[in-house]
């Protein structure tokens, strides 16, 4: 009897886990361990949302199964969000559904449209799931390097012409996790005409659009007839600080949306209701809550950048998201991102990601997120100086910003 199941054999060991359990084990021993590897907001969810769920849960009528496509103040909710903050009219009805978070929503959308042997492009190095969502689905997966937006565009035609079957989807994540780069309407102007002009799905994934230090990061949607081939896949995790709420949409295109729904009808009976109204009000509320969160980012981010260049460890300052997409310091690039990563645990007792864990071409960096608060950052940055020391690594660097002509022209 075969003790692995097929899906499973396709799943590589998931490089994070690694970095987690030595985490576990240091801080099983006493040791302070500052976690920047997790995107798990330390933040807390604002007062009045929490209230408004207890508000709700406290009722006895709201206890049983919920609407799995979201209940219907909630994908009204959806639309006015879109609406004011886009100019994208949605129809809730038809154009909207709710999932248990954005990572749900893009699994099921792999369920929904990929057939074994399918083949979808996807940004390389890319948040997992936009690769292995599909590679559970049974497809092919189409790496394009993603270095910059510019790259991954320029790479497209040529996945498409080497790529058999055609691919049925692409994949853009913008603010990109976990590069943290952005773009302006103009590079989804060029997606859209890609797509439309080689008849393939477009995914976006926009759960970091609130999280931005200039200007608002656009969405594809607002691209006109980008309806027609893209939907959208969204969560309240960062900008509400509801990652353990599991609440999140995808609008778009009918036939997407429609796929979707199907599928998580036979899956899920939808989020608890008192989560669904309580996201309601956070929608429809007040938005201070969300400015007073960007502004703590970036002052972390400020934090970060200075401190860690200080320390000798130049890091481009992220203009989106909570994440900084950082170089392995030349010194130790050519072990990797896996092994600096345990060495950086075990040696300063500071965490991140493995770049390598987002893809193949993410091996020469790794992820800092932005969930420990000035002080423990600028402690992280301390230890990070003392590691250097210790391995004969003194060199000084100031931080530096880097941007490419698409994350420029989304602040023009």
């Amino acid at each position: 009897m075969r003790l692995e199941f097929h899906k499973i054999r396709r799943l590589p060991p998931y490089v994070f886990e690694q970095v987690n359990r030595q985490k576990a084990a240091l801080r099983a021993e006493g040791a302070d361990v500052i976690d920047l590897g997790m995107g798990n907001p330390d933040l807390p969810t604002p007062p009045h949302i929490v209230e408004k769920l207890c508000e709700t849960a406290r009722k006895p009528d709201v206890h049983g199964y919920s609407a799995s496509r979201g209940i219907p103040g909630l994908r009204r909710a959806l639309a006015a969000y879109y609406d004011r903050r886009f100019g994208v009219k949605l129809n809730p009805e038809t154009e909207a559904v709710v999932t248990l978070g954005s990572k749900e929503g893009f699994a099921n959308l792999a369920q929904a449209i990929a057939a074994p042997g399918d083949v979808i492009i996807a940004p390389n190095p890319s948040y997992p799931l936009h690769s292995f969502g599909f590679i559970m689905a049974g497809a092919t997966i189409r790496s394009v390097q993603a270095h910059s937006p510019e790259e991954y565009l320029a790479g497209l035609e040529r996945a498409v012409k080497h790529s058999v079957p055609p691919p049925t989807a692409m994949i853009v994540c913008y603010p990109a996790n976990p590069t943290a780069q952005v773009v302006g309407l103009d590079f989804y102007e060029e997606v859209v005409k890609f797509a439309k002009r080689h008849e393939i799905w477009v995914l976006s994934d926009l759960a970091y659009t609130e999280i931005y230090y200039d200007e608002p990061p656009p969405s594809i949607l607002q691209v006109p007839g980008a309806k027609d081939i893209a939907v959208e896949v969204t969560s309240m995790s960062k900008t509400y600080a509801m990652a353990g709420w599991r609440i999140g949409f995808a609008a778009g295109n009918e036939r997407l949306v429609a796929a979707l729904a199907r599928v998580k009808s036979y899956l899920d009976y939808g989020a608890f209701t008192p989560i669904q109204v309580a996201a309601s009000a956070a929608l429809n509320g007040p938005q201070d809550c969300v400015d007073e969160m960007r502004e703590i980012y970036r002052s972390r981010r400020d934090a970060l950048v200075e401190s860690f260049g200080r320390a000798g460890w130049a890091i481009p300052s992220p203009r989106a998201s909570m994440f900084a997409w950082a170089p392995i310091p030349e010194p130790f690039r050519e072990m990797g991102s896996l092994e600096f990563s345990m060495r950086l645990i075990r040696e300063a007792h500071v965490a991140v990601a493995p770049g390598a864990g987002f893809g193949e071409h993410g091996d020469q960096h790794v992820r800092l997120a932005l969930v420990e608060n000035e002080q423990r950052i600028r402690q992280a940055a301390r230890n990070v100086r003392r590691f250097f020391e210790a391995n004969g690594v003194t060199e000084k660097k100031e931080p530096r910003v880097v941007q490419g002509r698409a994350a420029r022209s989304a602040a023009e």
